[in-house]
């Protein structure tokens, strides 16, 4: 597995948290239900995108894909 491989999956979960970010100041000025959903709708795929990078991060764990020292 290349290195290359979990940085990706890294920026994956930063992507996640930096949507989460978004929903959640998204849902403090909204004015409207089109809003409501919209924030609702980039809540959940930050949920999906962070818990299917995670798998795939234990997944590299598990199989010696990952360097010890990385912590995200």
């Amino acid at each position: 597995m290349s290195k290359d491989c979990n940085e990706q999956i890294k920026r994956a979960l930063k992507i996640s948290k930096e949507l989460m970010v978004l929903a959640d100041e998204g849902d403090a000025c909204t004015e409207d239900d089109g809003c409501i959903v919209l924030f609702g709708v980039v809540r959940d795929c930050a949920y999906k995108i962070r818990g299917e990078a995670e798998r795939e991060r234990e997944a590299h764990k598990a199989n010696g894909d990952w360097d010890a020292v990385d912590k995200a």
